[in-house]
């Protein structure tokens, strides 16, 4: 499963040619050797790309903050612990937790144009997109991939949300930009993305959508239990608490056009470890996941196919579960969260404080309506379209706004959800009388409102 870009330097790949470039081996058997160095440090060479940096950056993380590996080895002790098997236990996991996310688009755009096969600052379009693919595959909806190539899947009940109010309470439509000059960040440059955009991690899943440097094309920070008794609180490290992915990768149209990670999965294997499931192979040969209904495997699947693989761990073969969102397998191939892997999730959303309390910091959701009902008005001082609808359980919706013409200068489809807030960013729209309409595969209605 490779791919190549054109990597931009970084300090450790620089470190490592300029040490070879000074050596001056005499034995032939190592010409062959020197020549592939030589070769990879030149500056058109093409790097072959891999899906996940998250394990990479844990161990870079461990060094750097003791604190924060106590806490990372603490929160697997918790999770270790038996649980007691009721009725209680089994009725709150099948309960849909909401996450708000924020997607902070961090680009090199110095006109601040959106969109182009090139351009980091992707479209809103483009992020509704992402939204969508991970509400499929957390909630294992009918009509996708999940759930019609893998019926033993498990549907983790998480919904996930573009925030609508930012940290000072003000509407959002929980998408910040940020113009740099710098092109592209490594994998170890989450701080200075954060230092760029961060809302608060105890209260929002920061998604930061860059270009970044190198092999990766995603990577994220696992959960822990810092704020537990006798373990700091947050342990400094709640700023990078997050997942970064490359922009090329993220949601499945616009920029995300690099097969074989061009449908949105890259994210859901992110935030799979964000939740705090770990690879499949648990890291190492024949690793263990904490998972049991993962079978072992020796390693990722790093092919370009679909095909069946086995590994032999233990003295036994088993069939790699490639279809899994924590393999490496191309983003076609991915269809299930097991059972094991949804139990450790909404544990993890138990004991890890902060995940806790952004779990808690959700405020009650609208309520339902036997027949849609929208409203929207307009916030001069955000320059927001605040629209609210109100429907009967989850469903899938449409929203549009129309010039008076009828050119439509703003839509977006969401996959399913409950009544919720959408706020609509209007400083594009020039002065004039707007159509907003909100459709479900039932229903339809139509509100009209003057931008001045």
């Amino acid at each position: 499963m490779m791919l190549n870009k054109k990597p931009l330097p970084d300090p450790y790949t620089h470190a490592v040619c300029n040490r070879f470039a000074a050596y001056r081996p005499q034995p032939v058997y190592y010409f062959l050797l020197i020549a592939l160095i030589a070769i990879s440090c030149l500056p058109g060479y093409t790097q072959p790309l891999r899906r996940c940096g998250a394990q990479q950056q844990d161990s870079l993380l461990k060094a750097r903050n003791p604190a924060y590996a106590r806490a990372r080895a603490h929160l697997q002790e918790l999770l270790s612990q038996p649980t007691a098997g009721n009725r209680k236990k089994a009725a709150q996991a099948e309960v849909t937790l909401i996450i708000p996310v924020v997607v902070h688009v961090i680009h090199n755009t110095p006109s601040g144009e959106m969109g182009g096969s090139e351009n980091a600052n992707i479209t809103d379009r483009q992020i509704f997109s992402q939204l969508d693919v991970l509400n499929e595959d957390y909630q294992r909806k009918a009509n996708t991939n999940g759930f019609n190539t893998h019926p033993a899947g498990a549907n983790v009940n998480i919904e996930f949300r573009l925030a609508n109010l930012d940290p000072q309470g003000r509407r959002s439509t929980g998408i910040t930009r940020t113009y740099s000059t710098k092109t592209s960040y490594a994998t170890y440059e989450v701080d200075k993305l954060a230092n760029l955009a961060y809302w608060p991690s105890d209260q929002y899943l920061n998604i930061w959508v860059t270009r970044i440097t190198g092999e990766f094309i995603g990577y994220a920070q696992f959960p822990d239990a810092s704020n537990e008794p006798g373990l700091a609180e947050y342990n400094g490290l709640e700023k990078t608490d997050g997942v970064v992915i490359d922009f090329q990768n993220f949601g499945r149209e616009g920029t995300a056009s690099r097969g074989p990670y061009n449908l949105g999965r890259t994210t859901t294997h992110e935030v799979g470890h964000w939740l705090g499931l770990l690879h499949t192979w648990g890291d190492e040969d024949c690793g263990n996941d904490y998972c049991p209904d993962t079978p072992p495997a020796f390693g990722p699947n790093e092919t370009l196919t679909c095909d069946q693989t086995t590994s032999r761990c233990s003295g036994v073969s088993t069939r790699n579960m490639i279809e899994n969102y924590l393999d490496y397998s191309p983003d076609r191939c991915m269809n299930i969260f097991t059972q094991d892997q949804k139990d450790r999730i909404r544990r993890v959303l138990e004991l890890s404080p902060r995940r806790k309390k952004l779990i808690e910091s959700v405020g009650e959701l609208l309520p339902e309506r036997e027949a849609l009902e929208v409203t929207v008005e307009k916030n001069p001082a955000f320059e927001l379209l605040e629209l609210q609808v109100l429907l009967k359980g989850a469903q899938p919706i449409h929203i549009e706004v129309a010039d008076a013409m009828g050119k439509v200068v703003f839509e977006k489809n969401i996959a399913s959800t409950r009544s919720g807030e959408f706020p609509i960013d209007i400083t594009s729209l020039r002065q004039g009388m707007y159509f907003v309409r909100v459709r479900t595969p039932t229903e339809s209605q139509v509100k009209r409102v003057l931008v001045l």
